[in-house]
């Protein structure tokens, strides 16, 4: 049965930093400051996010679109988490 609870932007970013750390093999602490050394959107390389989009859209039973404004929700966490959230909402109001 799928959740009716809405994760939140920040629980998002936690999980998409876990799977970044994972891929990197690194510690998400360390991920996390690197990422926050690049500003407040969490800046990322779109490749790495692509890489982990398998992961985000199984964890959370979505799909999220191969169109223009998920291309560019790839250019930062904070971004992609929105992204993430939106694709939530709309999978639960269906």
């Amino acid at each position: 049965m799928l959740s009716t609870v809405t994760p939140g932007i920040d629980d998002i970013v936690s999980v998409v930093i876990e799977f970044l750390a994972e891929l990197q093999e690194k510690p998400a602490a360390d991920v996390r400051a690197e990422l926050e050394d690049g500003g407040a959107e969490l800046p990322v390389d779109s490749l790495l996010i692509v890489e982990i989009l398998t992961r985000i859209e199984e964890r959370y039973s979505i799909a999220i679109p191969a169109d223009r404004q998920s291309a560019e929700a790839t250019r930062s966490v904070q971004a992609f988490a929105r992204a993430v959230r939106e694709a939530i909402i709309e999978r639960q109001q269906s």
